[in-house]
């Protein structure tokens, strides 16, 4: 007989760090667009598990010096190879058993909707269309961050980022819809690990995160509050790019290749953008601001049940001067 205990268990086997399970109707409310239960009506719980991102993986990064340990193992990695494997063990597990199950991950196609705000695009209108009248269209988006804060594997930050309240921001997330009803596990009450300290805002190399504009939603009671997202500055600090300036040489502009017009920022130590591995090769920034920033805050305050013998951060955090790159200064810690 298959039952939660058991689920978890065989997640955990399978590569999961962390497990929870919330039941389908947590979702009422959500908007239409947003709504798994389009995607799998008759589904009754989630199974949603998180991945840890190896806080060494974090260390290149931090130093300056190897960028490929975050990109591909901290990244690409979990989503593309990890999380499916352990979803599809899952899954087979409650299938063997005769209840069907969907497993979810990052990746959608998402020409129908704006994940940032969870409005329709105007432009989706060319994207997708219902098959029936009252559905919405393909493809449904849910968001993995709400699906995790209501299996109870901890809370969204002010940055947006997933806090599990085991590794706080080190976390990917991936989820299994099934029509089995499985016991759920408690919402774990905002607020619990994000202080509001907004180290995330000040920290964001692209400037990306309001400190006055938020985002507010209402999830199964609780009131859920994000800074606002610029997603352009977001994007660009992810890839370490900065746009030229009206005094930048247009011959400096090719740091993306395509399009044309970028030049590396203070963050990123080289000269082009380097190519993609497991497809999300490109994580320069190795979040500065929302998952660095804000881990060093929560290991320092001792809210994280994963704990370390050293400090992450041994020094000031490093800036590149391109203005100034051979000679005596370019790259420095930050002021």
């Amino acid at each position: 007989m298959i039952d939660a205990k058991t689920i978890k268990q065989i997640a955990l086997e399978a590569g999961a760090d962390e497990v929870g399970i919330a039941p389908m109707a947590l979702w009422e409310g959500a908007p239409q667009q947003m709504d798994p239960r389009y995607a799998m009506p008759r589904a009754k719980s989630m199974i949603v598990m998180t991945h840890r991102i190896m806080r060494g993986s974090l260390r290149g990064v931090e130093e300056g010096t190897y960028y490929s340990s975050y990109s591909a193992m901290g990244y690409g990695y979990i989503n593309q190879k990890v999380f499916p494997w352990t979803a599809r063990e899952v899954a087979r597990a409650l299938e063997d058993e005769g209840y069907e199950s969907m497993p979810l991950a990052y990746h959608f196609y998402g020409g129908a909707i704006n994940t940032n705000d969870g409005k329709t695009w105007k432009s989706g209108d060319g994207f997708s269309v219902p098959v029936r009248e009252g559905l919405p269209r393909a493809d449904v988006y849910m968001s993995i961050r709400i699906a995790a804060f209501l299996a109870g594997l901890g809370e969204i930050g002010y940055s947006k980022v997933f806090l599990s309240k085991k590794f706080g921001p080190r976390v990917r997330i991936g989820c299994v819809l099934t029509d089995m009803e499985l016991e759920p596990d408690p919402i774990m009450p905002p607020g619990t690990l994000c202080n509001r300290c907004l180290a995330c805002v000040r920290q964001c190399p692209g400037q990306a995160i309001s400190a006055t504009k938020t985002m507010k939603i209402n999830v199964a009671g609780y009131d859920i509050e994000w800074g606002e997202l610029n997603e352009a500055g977001c994007n660009r600090a992810f890839v370490g790019a900065q746009a030229l300036s009206g005094d930048d040489d247009p011959a400096d502009g090719d740091y993306l290749k395509a399009p044309k017009g970028f030049k590396p920022s203070f963050i990123s130590p080289f000269k082009h953008k380097p190519d993609n591995i497991h497809v999300t090769g490109q994580a320069i920034c190795g979040g500065r601001g929302c998952m660095r920033a804000c881990m060093i805050s929560l290991e320092n305050r001792g809210v994280l049940d994963n704990t370390f013998k050293e400090k992450f951060r041994r020094r000031p955090a490093w800036t590149v001067d391109w203005a100034k790159v051979g000679e005596p200064g370019a790259a420095a810690p930050e002021a």
